[in-house]
């Protein structure tokens, strides 16, 4: 699948829940009201939208949410998924988690043939972390990643970084990541939901505290790509990665190979623009694949060339669609 600057579509984030069993307060409201179950995709239908993907030459495959791991049965989908890379012809597959469901799914996920998953937290103190996410135990979170590692999985740290709230953690979780051997991303809060331009998502562009934690630790240039869109460094004090997503102050949409879809089959090309396809009616309309496979392709024709993330944070006024609703 190559768009229409020549970006070849590689990567697909894949939503199997718009519910969680946290409330973090970039990502969704506190009240918020999920989506009747008839709307969303059975595991069935999300095994079956991910292969046709593959076959147009997805290589890489992230499950999202939501909570990924709060959905019912969710191991039968990985494990479907775990085929097409023991077969080749997935490189990877991948999740990210908030971490509450690890220690009961961390040695099924590395059975199925997962190496790697990304684990947020956004702040090492237990008062802090409950504030954020509007609920969570952090020791539980921390029990997850634990067991993970156990599992053999290597576990990277997302932290949203909010100006306002834990901006001074940064210190904290970069000595703490390289305690426990894992690699760490900050990535700018996105405005995206009517409650991310509150006070406590304090505009700090990652350009600015690079800076500032370029004078406490030595930042070493490295090629090192995920696939993703973070850019990294390697902490020499640690031996570990850091990376830098960074949506607002320093846009990577030039080598954008990613597409979302949401929990209820809606094909998103951007996450900073509302347009999207409805790919669950296509799936559920015919037996034969070429329907899906033509609506994919022609979407495809129609990425954007960017986001509009900049002019939506100074207007004040973010995409409605919230993250949990998007896929993250």
């Amino acid at each position: 699948m190559i768009d229409p600057f020549g970006r070849r579509i590689s990567y697909l984030r894949l939503s199997v829940t718009d519910r969680c069993d946290l409330r973090c307060a970039y990502c969704m409201a506190e009240d918020t009201e999920f989506l009747p179950k008839a709307d969303v995709l059975d595991l069935e239908e999300l095994a079956r939208l991910s292969s046709v993907f593959i076959g147009l030459g997805v290589r890489k495959l992230r499950l999202t949410g939501g909570e990924p791991l709060v959905r019912r049965g969710i191991m039968q989908l990985i494990g479907a998924l775990g085929e097409h890379v023991a077969a080749g012809r997935l490189a990877e597959l991948t999740l990210t988690t908030n971490g509450t469901q690890l220690s009961r799914y961390a040695e099924g996920l590395a059975r199925a043939g997962m190496r790697r998953i990304n684990v947020s937290v956004d702040s090492l103190d237990p008062g802090l972390f409950h504030k954020i996410t509007r609920r969570g135990d952090l020791a539980l979170v921390l029990e997850g990643i634990r067991a993970a590692k156990a599992a053999g999985l290597a576990v990277k740290i997302n932290t949203v970084v909010l100006g306002g709230v834990n901006g001074h953690e940064i210190d904290r979780l970069i000595a703490w990541c390289g305690e426990e051997g894992h690699d760490l991303s900050l990535i700018e809060a996105m405005p995206l939901g009517e409650f991310s331009t509150g006070p406590d998502f304090l505009a700090l562009p990652l350009s600015v505290l690079r800076d500032q934690l370029a004078r406490r630790w030595t930042l070493a240039a490295t090629d090192y790509s995920s696939g993703g869109p973070a850019r990294y460094v390697t902490v020499e004090q640690t031996g570990r990665r850091l990376g830098f997503i960074t949506p607002l102050s320093h846009g990577f949409c030039e080598s954008c190979n990613r597409v979302r879809v949401s929990c209820t089959g809606r094909l998103f090309l951007c996450l900073g623009h509302e347009a999207g396809t409805d790919l669950r009616q296509p799936l559920r309309a015919s037996a034969s694949d070429a329907p899906l496979q033509e609506a994919i392709r022609r979407a495809i024709g129609h990425k954007p060339e960017g986001h509009d993330f900049v002019a939506q944070r100074a207007s004040h006024q973010p995409l409605a669609r919230t993250m949990n609703q998007t896929g993250g």
